[in-house]
């Protein structure tokens, strides 16, 4: 496996996650998660692992569009394409630990780690960069749509009945919100979360 910079998952030096075991299974039922969607999404990890790259291109096609989305990879208005390129990396093995992982303690200390290099707390230290402070929170939330839309369309590229693909895709669009969830974590106040 190719190294990736700044790909921390399962390293002692990142903080525990603030969001309970206990937490994520209450938030596991609340979006209607089953043993069978945990078997869906694996099933989407075999159909997603050899399409990442293809996946991050409509991704990043659809970022470099729009340019109050570009913003948040730039520094003093110009895009940074050594920083896009690192999180392209570390956002492609997202896709794959979202799909294959257990949802463990691992998983959501990495998840938090995650949150907080999306907000003002971490962004831009991993990558040594300078760009804008922070992801703003409207478009964390905002951002499930296109992620959960777009990925149908290469969930149904290998020859996998539409109930299958229907089951994998709603599988993905739960998995991906529990996990966008959990990246807004540091925007909200202490106890509100």
């Amino acid at each position: 496996m190719t190294k990736i910079k700044g790909y921390d998952y399962g390293k002692a030096s990142l903080a525990q996650s603030p969001v309970s075991r206990q937490d994520l299974e209450l938030l596991k039922k609340t979006v209607l998660w089953s043993e069978a969607d945990e078997a869906n999404l694996r099933k989407a990890g075999e159909v997603l692992g050899s399409q990442t790259d293809a996946v991050l291109d409509l991704w990043y096609g659809y970022v470099g569009g729009n340019p109050h989305l570009l913003h948040y990879f730039t520094h003093e208005g110009e895009p940074n394409p050594e920083y896009l390129s690192a999180v392209r990396a570390r956002f492609g093995q997202w896709i794959m630990d979202l799909c294959r992982r257990s949802w463990d303690q691992d998983w959501l200390n990495y998840q938090h780690e995650i949150a907080l290099r999306h907000h003002s707390a971490k962004k831009n230290q991993t990558d040594g960069v300078q760009s804008v402070p922070i992801i703003h929170f409207r478009y964390m939330v905002a951002f499930i749509y296109p992620i959960t839309a777009t990925i149908k369309g290469f969930l149904g590229n290998k020859g996998h009945s539409r109930e299958e693909v229907e089951a994998m895709h709603d599988a993905w669009f739960k998995a991906v919100t529990l996990s966008t969830l959990l990246w807004c974590h540091p925007y909200v106040r202490e106890g509100q979360f």
